[in-house]
């Protein structure tokens, strides 16, 4: 008889900016398939996600991947349900409308490594600040570069996981890094970020660090952190048309107060128009444009206008789950054809 501990892994209820939960249950004999795995319960009294009095609430697993830090062990990713089965209020998977899996998407978490001994990022330096931005990017060499052990470690960690896990690189700011992640589906690429974020947090354990997902956590000229959102349909991926990726474009216009609304808490200090940003005030798409709200590559249009689009808004710190949502609802709202 062999034993298996599962984790399951939900969002919980505090807002705008949910955090991660997790609690251990052993089954006997698990067979490792997602359709064996039970729904569970907890306290959501102690989640904001319920009332004591009729504290309960459900955990749908979704998702599960290996758990390569632990003995016989799996990650479980799950939705958050009411106690009649019906999505919680503060279950935004549910509600993406790509059931279908037509939509892909590539995400770019950027985040900073925090020291818990200084509560500053690495490589700053108690009452001081580090060289000024420039030589931190893709940087080599114990001058510039903190905290590569770590990263590495959490790149092999995502890797035997299982997850679509595509690249780390050091990112503009002293401390801060970033890794990326692909998937087919709106949904699986939400569950793939939150199981990375997961396996990121509880790896700092181990380091005596944290991860700051706060987008703009150091003020003045240091850039701030985003997760960038890569997308296409079969539209965007086919159409061959500048007119049509113009249009798509064109439908994120006048939504920009509904995709800010999702794309993150305290964004605003983020995207100024400063540091690779559009300001928040606005609304801009251009070819290899970084300074641009939505950049359209230049493969893409290399490609003759296949391809994909890059939105730069969602800070760091947003749900992946209501982001992709936002912009499958926007994309499919454009209602063009590759015949345009």
């Amino acid at each position: 008889m062999s034993k298996s501990k599962l984790e399951y892994i939900w969002l919980d209820g505090y807002y705008p900016t949910q955090n991660m939960r997790s609690k251990t249950k052993v089954e006997e004999n698990f067979s490792g398939k997602i359709e064996d795995c039970p729904i569970w319960s907890f306290d959501g009294s102690s989640t904001k996600q319920a009332e004591g009095g009729s504290s309960d609430c459900l955990l749908k697993p979704v998702a599960i991947y290996p758990d390569p830090a632990r003995k016989d062990g799996f990650l479980v990713m799950t939705e958050v349900l009411n106690a009649d089965g019906t999505p919680h209020p503060t279950n935004a998977r549910a509600g993406i409308d790509d059931d279908d899996n037509d939509f892909w998407f590539g995400f770019e978490q950027e985040y900073f490594i925090m020291d818990t001994a200084t509560q500053l990022p690495l490589g700053f330096p108690i009452g001081g600040y580090p060289g000024p931005q420039g030589m931190y990017y893709c940087s080599v060499g114990g001058k510039n570069t903190h905290g590569r052990d770590f990263v590495e470690e959490h790149a092999d960690l995502c890797i035997a996981a299982g997850l679509n896990f595509e690249g780390i690189n050091q990112e503009v700011a002293s401390g801060q890094w970033e890794f990326q992640l692909f998937a087919k589906g709106a949904k699986r690429a939400g569950d793939e970020i939150w199981v990375a974020r997961y396996l990121l947090d509880r790896l700092t354990e181990q380091y005596g660090y944290y991860i700051e997902y706060h987008p703009k956590p150091v003020k003045g000229d240091w850039n701030g952190s985003g997760m960038h959102a890569n997308f296409s349909n079969t539209l965007l991926r086919t159409c061959g048309s500048q007119e049509v990726y113009e249009r798509v474009c064109e439908a994120f216009r006048p939504v920009t107060k509904e995709h800010i609304a999702v794309y993150g808490q305290y964004n605003d200090q983020r995207l100024t128009g400063l540091h690779e940003t559009a300001s928040i005030h606005d609304f801009s798409y251009g070819v290899s444009d970084r300074g641009a709200s939505i950049r359209i590559p230049i493969i893409t249009v290399e490609k003759g206008w296949k391809g994909w689009l890059e939105d730069r808004r969602p800070a760091s710190n947003a749900d992946p789950y209501k982001v992709a949502g936002r912009i499958v609802e926007t994309v499919k709202s454009a209602n063009v054809t590759a015949e345009v």
